[in-house]
């Protein structure tokens, strides 16, 4: 298996990044969205991130990546042994074709052995190969609605569920959705927007200083994959760490009371349809904080997140050409300040 691009060496991005790392810290979240140009590192840093992050604990032989102390009723890999030998695996990053069927994203019968054998098994597809990782979308606008609606119900619920050709069956399907796309090719449909929790926009980097930096960094790890990832496998342990860390002390973290009275606030002032909006801030400075190591939310992880959660979220006003972040830069800005920004 190639060496995968480390996380740390992605020169700028740094809101896409910020947003990966949010959602790997907390599942709840949603997925993450990711719009923007061709080549500016969408599927190299979703990528990075799932080798960056610590090893799973599964059963030999898993097809579920049932955790070890829980193997599911239709893991017959799991139930098949008493105590089948314990695992390390990367977490699962799992590539979703735009051409899927329903049957390959959700599993179906196993034709190979109902005819060769008789049996009437179930062959797991990939929301079950995505469980307790990553699923990833490149092009998601271009996807079919009826795979995007499947997609997001089971990220929502972590369970997928099938009930076709005298089947029924359930098992976990607990993955951070991410996708990304080029918006010159279409956008999704805004219902299937709010089911993001995160939404970055990437853009093709024009600071010339950086943009050598890439073409440095792209070279020597062509060159040698191995002895590039030797270079920053320092950093990547620090930032798997802060991971660790954040996802050990994550519920822990407290969100004062004026903070979520002035995170309602700028939602009712951007007129935010629903109550997602306000759930995934919370979430989201959660994740934040709990990455930086604090115990508590403050405004100013919010009105930094703000955008990221917000944007994808408000209705489009057709007498204002300055596009959603500044709206949301102007909602900020008018905020009573009362609370300051520590």
């Amino acid at each position: 298996m190639a060496t995968p691009f480390p996380f740390t060496a992605i020169v700028g991005q740094e809101d896409m990044k910020k947003a990966l790392l949010m959602a790997a810290v907390e599942p709840l979240l949603g997925g993450v969205l990711i719009f923007g140009d061709r080549g500016t590192g969408k599927s190299t840093a979703v990528r990075a991130l799932a080798s960056l992050l610590p090893k799973l604990e599964t059963r030999q032989g898993c097809r579920y990546n049932c955790l070890p102390s829980e193997p599911q009723q239709a893991c017959t890999a799991c139930r098949a042994q008493p105590k089948p030998p314990v695992v390390k695996i990367r977490a699962p990053m799992i590539d979703l074709p735009l051409g899927a069927t329903e049957d390959r994203v959700c599993g179906a019968l196993d034709i190979e052995k109902a005819l060769t054998v008789g049996e009437k098994a179930f062959e797991p597809g990939l929301l079950a190969a995505a469980n307790r990782g990553f699923l990833y979308i490149d092009e998601v606008n271009l996807l079919e609605d009826h795979l995007v609606d499947l997609l997001l119900d089971a990220a929502a619920s972590g369970v997928n569920v099938v009930e076709r050709e005298g089947l029924s069956i359930r098992h976990a399907a607990r993955f951070v959705l991410v996708g990304s796309g080029n918006p010159e090719e279409g956008d999704l449909r805004p219902q299937l927007l709010d089911r993001f929790g995160l939404s970055v926009d990437v853009r093709t980097i024009n600071d010339l200083a950086s943009r050598i930096e890439v073409i440095r960094r792209r070279d020597a790890y062509e060159t040698d994959s191995d002895a590039f990832a030797g270079q920053w496998a320092r950093r990547e342990t620090a930032i798997r760490n802060r991971v660790v860390a954040a996802r050990k002390m994550l519920r822990e973290v407290a969100i004062p009371d004026p903070v979520l009275e002035r995170m309602s606030q700028l939602c009712m002032r951007l007129g935010i349809d629903g109550m997602r909006g306000e759930l995934t801030l919370m979430r989201a400075g959660r994740a934040a904080a709990a990455l930086d190591g604090r115990g508590s939310v403050s405004w100013s992880d919010i009105a930094d997140i703000a955008p990221m959660v917000l944007c994808h979220r408000l209705r489009r006003d057709p007498l204002d050409d300055a596009g959603t972040a500044p709206r949301i830069e102007r909602a900020l800005a008018t905020m009573d300040n009362g609370l300051g920004h520590g």
